[in-house]
């Protein structure tokens, strides 16, 4: 670290959401729990979405199988 700068430790708000962020999808925290206050939800998902540019790359090309909508010709209704 240069100096006169310090690095301050995690806190526990953070470390707690990325834990239960790595576990269980936000979706099922959220019905899980009648009340989540708002700085804690932030952080869950903030922490769900990944980190590195591999893992978000995957997670942007996922396909559900579903047909896509720009897969239909413009202009045409499907009857």
């Amino acid at each position: 670290l240069p100096l006169g700068k310090t690095q301050s430790p995690e806190s526990l708000l953070d470390i707690a959401a990325r834990r239960v962020a790595e576990k269980w999808p936000f979706q099922r925290v959220e019905e899980r729990f009648e009340r989540i206050p708002e700085p804690v939800q932030r952080r869950i998902v903030y922490w769900s979405f990944p980190r590195s540019e591999r893992e978000i790359c995957m997670y942007s090309s996922f396909n559900t199988g579903a047909e896509e909508p720009s897969a239909a010709a413009p202009g045409v209704d499907a009857a």
